[in-house]
């Protein structure tokens, strides 16, 4: 108690929020009073001063360390005769009061970004002036230019970097072919989505044999050879400054974000069919049960020749005398080899126990005005499989590579379940009794045979949602602690250094250590101490001075990886949720089925089958008896009725409410043999069931209008005071 800490300010649209501790410790939480003198992503110093009901550290703000600089993105409001700014996000808490003089010629409701010229106080909400107008909020794409800044995505190259760009050539010359292997001669191709625009990636497969008789050994030449992006983009120059802020490129529906300008991306670095392209290659012989008996990696020239998508590999695989096999009937022999060595793959995958759980992901189809048209699952055949298998094989020659030359880099890490995480699954088993046992010190193996016993339940969803929830999330790291999931002593990315900044890195090192060289990495002048490395509990021995200096770099560079790995997956998915809430305001009053996605005390997450959206039953809407929350089996139960709702759970719900600023679906439960009650019950049809959920949310927008009014009247002529916004509805 008292302690004083240094932490990043969330805020929670709730008004209250909590301080992410610099040093890793439990979050404190700061009351609304507390957030009335900051803002979300402020850095402050905070008082530990007690424990609060759900036993939390509450703190109080001493000391406001650094402003948060970013503008801030918002829909312009004209109410009362004040211009107000509501923060797109509602973790700012506060609306920000715009001079007159300040408004930049934007008119009401139109989203605009803002720039604080007042930091808010105790008694002072925040002032600010519009930096940028955006348009309005039904303009197509404006969810993207909402996220991109709401998430402080750059999308921005600077000028330099441009013009850089601009003076690369079109295509490789003569001076970049030293010292390269010319592999234009060899049928390499690339097999990706149909709406893929930039090749990473391209592979070649034919089968060898070695020796005679019996003791003869039988595989495949796996050639997997990726875009050389580090031959064009140089340490220190302005390519690589923009490429490191951005550290990966940002998918949305309907448009990319791209690390790299397009002249690389799309097309200089791109393993465009037909044209010659500069690559590392990742040379394998993979024996006949699938592992790699040998590797080597070196620089070449090469030349795709052909794009192939999935579907088309596919269609060719399974039917060798079809219109798609028969169009590509001089490469069809290729494609063969490729999925025998992908059996082997396969086998060799089951043999070391990685985790395989096969999740229904879905794409958005957008129509010409950005819209949602449908969303429709995405289906994966044995052609996705394939590129994925031999890229895992290729990033593990990576990681092997620079493990044994014991040189730093980034590895893909992803470890186990924590205690706590291993604790709850266990108890979950239990409670479900199975019979299953799980260690406490699971491997991966152990899950994998777990998931695999598990497949023909009934509830074998709901048990492989517990499984994945149990583990951590994946992260970029110079300490190699392996790959959980995967099942890998040592795992990197190499694949893919278009689209991911790690990527880039790993090839630098490659390239280095092929030249009896050492890379050293220079992303920053300064770099704080790095934290101490933990593994197994222990603290790690210091390395020399020299050392490091240079893994705190590398360290610093995985963290912002990382960090901006969550930041693009963030982005992706609020604008896919905000399309998908607009998407369901045409559809208030309709009836589908669904199933329970997930179980909290508040109450229930449900994915509709035809339409593969999300939204929330709340608890209030389970009927007139109290549920209690099951957290070991995760689900809610009825007191009364025993009811249970669970992970998996097959339900019947109505949309009672769309809020597109909170990016909230509210579902009703619809029970079995209930429908024509509640028609009955005042609603007499589809259409007016549908007007009355409408007139619901408008009454509900009309409501918060007519109150900001009032409190924009109130406080007319006085010094402006603090308004938190807070939301219709807690979850």
């Amino acid at each position: 108690m008292l302690a004083e800490v240094d932490g990043l300010v969330e805020g929670h649209r709730d008004g209250h929020g909590f301080v992410l501790r610099d040093d890793g410790e439990a979050s404190i939480y700061l009351p609304p009073q507390e957030m009335r003198a900051v803002l979300h992503k402020d850095r402050v110093r905070v008082r530990i001063l007690r424990l609060d009901r759900k036993g939390r550290p509450e703190g109080r703000v001493i000391d406001i360390l650094e402003r948060r600089k970013a503008p801030i993105i918002g829909r312009l409001l004209h109410e009362g005769g004040h211009w107000l700014v509501a923060p797109e996000d509602r973790r700012f808490g506060q609306d920000i009061l715009i001079p007159k003089n300040a408004i930049a010629g934007a008119q009401a409701g139109q989203v605009v970004s803002v720039e604080l010229t007042e930091t808010p106080s105790l008694h002072a909400q925040p002032v600010g002036r519009v930096a940028e107008v955006l348009g309005e909020i039904d303009d197509a794409g404006m969810e993207i230019e909402i996220a991109v800044r709401k998430y402080e995505v750059p999308h921005r190259f600077s000028a330099e970097t441009l013009a850089q760009a601009a003076a690369l050539p079109e295509k490789i010359r003569p001076a970049d072919r030293r010292q390269r292997i010319d592999l234009t001669d060899v049928p390499l191709v690339t097999i990706d989505g149909e709406d893929a625009r930039d090749f990473d990636d391209a592979v070649y497969c034919e089968p060898f044999k070695r020796g005679r008789g019996k003791s003869a050994v039988e595989g495949w030449r796996l050639l997997v050879a990726i875009a050389d992006v580090s031959h064009y983009v140089k340490p220190g120059e302005p390519l690589d400054a923009d490429a490191y802020e951005r550290a990966t490129s940002v998918y949305f529906p309907r448009r990319v974000i791209p690390m790299l300008p397009e002249k690389l991306s799309n097309g200089l670095c791109s393993l465009n069919p037909d044209v010659e392209r500069l690559a590392m290659v990742c040379d394998m012989v993979v024996q006949g049960d699938g592992s790699v008996e040998a590797y080597q990696f070196y620089p070449a020239v090469i030349r795709s020749h052909a794009r192939f998508t999935y579907t088309e590999v596919a269609a060719a695989l399974a039917n060798t005398r079809g219109p798609e096999a028969q169009k590509h009937k001089d490469l069809l022999p290729h494609l063969l080899h490729l999925h025998d060595l992908y059996r082997a793959l396969l086998k060799q995958r089951a043999q070391r126990g990685a985790m395989d759980f096969e999740t229904t992901e879905t794409q958005i189809v957008c129509d010409a005005d950005g819209r949602i048209e449908k969303i429709v699952p995405r289906t994966r055949n044995d052609a996705h499989r394939l590129i994925e298998e031999a890229m895992l094989a290729a990033n593990v020659c990576a990681a092997d590579f620079i493990a044994g030359a014991e040189h730093p880099s980034l590895y893909r890490v992803h470890e186990g379940p924590t205690p706590e995480k291993r604790i709850a699954l266990q108890n979950y088993l239990r409670a479900l009794g199975l019979g299953l046992h799980l260690s406490d010190d699971p491997s991966p193996k152990e899950m994998a045979t777990l998931a695999a016993s598990t497949k023909d339940r009934p509830d074998a969803s709901q048990i492989h949602t517990m499984l994945l929830r149990s583990m951590q999330q994946a992260v970029y790291s110079p300490a190699n602690a392996g790959h959980f999931g995967l099942a890998y002593p040592a795992y990197t990315h190499f694949t893919s250094p278009i689209r991911r900044y790690p990527d880039l890195l790993v090839h630098r090192v490659i390239k280095a250590l092929l030249g009896k060289k050492r890379y050293q990495i220079s992303l920053v002048d300064t770099v704080p101490p790095p934290p101490p490395l933990r593994k197994g509990g222990r603290l790690q021995p210091k390395p020399p001075k020299a050392a490091t200096r240079e893994l705190g770099l590398w360290e610093q560079a995985g963290q912002h990886c990382s960090a901006n790995e969550r930041r693009a997956d963030e982005a992706s998915r609020d604008v896919e949720a905000w399309l998908k809430c607009r998407y369901m305001r045409d559809r208030l009053g309709e009836e589908f089925s669904g199933t329970v996605s997930a179980v909290a005390g508040f109450g229930l997450f449900v994915t509709l089958d035809a339409l593969y959206v999300e939204g929330l039953v709340h608890i209030t809407e389970l009927g007139g008896e109290y549920y209690r929350f099951d957290e070991a089996r995760q689900e809610l139960r009825g007191e009364r009725t025993g009811v249970r709702y669970g992970v998996g759970t097959r339900v019947r719900v109505q949309v009672s409410r769309v809020d597109l600023d909170g990016r909230r679906i509210d579902f009703r439960m619809v029970r079995e043999g209930q429908g024509e009650r509640l028609l009955a019950a005042g609603r007499p049809d589809r259409a007016r069931v549908k007007a009355s959920a409408a007139d619901e949310l408008a009454a509900v927008q009309a409501a918060d209008r007519a109150g900001k009014a009032q409190r924009a009247k109130a406080r007319k002529g006085a010094a402006p005071a603090k308004k938190s916004r807070a939301p219709a509805r807690k979850r």
